[in-house]
């Protein structure tokens, strides 16, 4: 035990509490079992660090952190682990990449119902399906998921401003007053550029030059490490996986022949269904249906998006600007939870209204005879009536 705790004294040397992600508010931290998935390079271990330094006031010396790859589960158990950190006056648990111990399901449920004095926290890829465990863990655990970095974070993480999140009614009413406000503060065309290339994820702090190189291998490591654990992946499973990645990101966002994509890359057209909800799961694509449209696995999407703009730069040297658009549109859309399907007219359909997102000079053509719309506008700083700068959706949350 002592090795474990040596070695969180050492993590938390460097933890501060100068920046702290949207979800740390927003999490119940009183809940029994709290389950946090997430992107790799999120920012996961660092929330729980923060929590384990700042957030538990005095019973901090009776909580412990330990990361579920750590050589101490060469001959320890997950359960032995608490058992003993509770017989030793532990009261918090805090367990991170969960999803690389091979029982974690079982024994977080033993875990739960065994010792209920002892409070637990751990993170997972967010490929894993906490509820689809090996164990029944839907009545016990609370799940939040951290998305990467919206632009109002980058902004705050980089230094440059801090401004309060928007919401979408707010972004729909009065646009053009809050970015009158923002712009006399900063000019935020030219960051919200660098953000679509490097800003996403907060690794870019350990050098932008190497930021992309680095989200390769996160792909790499997301598909070979994280669904091998989760989805029983092999090398051959894993080739034929990054080989769609690579097909869908060619041409992202598109809508999918499902059939097409089988006979191109010699896999069963289930398989590649399978496939695409299993990317989408580990945050590498966003899937998106048209409203009322069931959503069963088994479905095809209407439309396939890469997660997010920087994948878009780590896959193509020069990304389509219209497909970066609509890419980054989506990923704000959904990591502010908001329901989002196709249209018949428009871009996306986000709680009745229709947005369709263009270049500065984008007009009102497709959706003006809609109830209701917006236009999001890319190269413009303020917008009026429904023309919404694009930029502003980055203040979702």
């Amino acid at each position: 035990m002592q090795t474990l705790l040596h070695f969180q004294d050492i993590l938390l040397r460097s933890v501060t509490n100068e920046f702290r992600r949207y979800l740390h508010d927003k999490i119940n931290w009183n809940q029994h079992m709290i389950g946090i998935k997430g992107p790799r390079g999120a920012g996961k271990t660092t929330l729980l660090l923060q929590h384990l330094k700042y957030g538990l006031g005095p019973i901090k010396e009776n909580a412990l952190y330990i990361t579920a790859d750590h050589t101490w589960f060469y001959n320890h158990t997950l359960l032995d682990t608490a058992m003993e950190w509770y017989q030793q006056g532990g009261l918090v648990l805090l367990i991170d990449e969960v999803h690389k111990y091979p029982n974690w399901s079982r024994e977080l449920k033993n875990i739960y119902d065994g010792i209920p004095q002892l409070k637990v926290i751990f993170s997972a890829s967010s490929a894993l399906d906490i509820y689809r465990g090996q164990a029944d863990l839907s009545r016990r655990v609370i799940s939040y998921t951290l998305a990467g970095l919206s632009l109002r974070e980058y902004l705050m993480f980089t230094g440059t401003a801090n401004f309060p999140a928007i919401s979408l009614q707010d972004i729909k009413n009065h646009h053009r007053e809050i970015t009158l406000d923002i712009t006399s503060k900063m000019r935020p065309l030219p960051l919200f550029a660098k953000y679509l290339q490097i800003g996403y994820l907060p690794i870019f702090t350990e050098g932008e030059s190497e930021y992309l190189p680095k989200l390769e291998q996160v792909i790499n490591a997301v598909v070979d490490t994280d669904l091998a654990y989760i989805a029983s992946y092999n090398s051959g499973t894993a080739a034929k996986v990054k080989k769609l990645l690579g097909v869908i990101a060619e041409s992202a966002p598109f809508k999918p022949n499902i059939s097409a994509l089988a006979g191109k890359l010699d896999i069963s057209r289930d398989r590649i269904l399978e496939y695409v909800y299993q990317l989408s799961d580990a945050r590498l694509l966003n899937v998106l249906s048209v409203q009322g449209k069931g959503v069963s696995r088994l479905q095809k999407p209407d439309k396939i998006f890469l997660e997010n703009t920087n994948l878009s730069y780590a896959i193509h040297t020069q990304p389509d600007p219209g497909n970066i658009r609509e890419t980054f549109m989506l990923n704000q859309l959904i990591n502010a939870e908001l329901q989002v399907s196709e249209p018949e007219t428009g871009d996306f359909l986000v709680n009745d209204i229709n947005v369709e997102v263009g270049g500065k000079n984008k007009t009102s053509k497709q959706v003006r005879n809609t109830d209701t719309y917006l236009i999001a506008a890319d190269d413009i700083e303020t917008g009026f009536g429904t023309k919404v700068p694009l930029w502003l959706f980055g203040f979702l949350y």
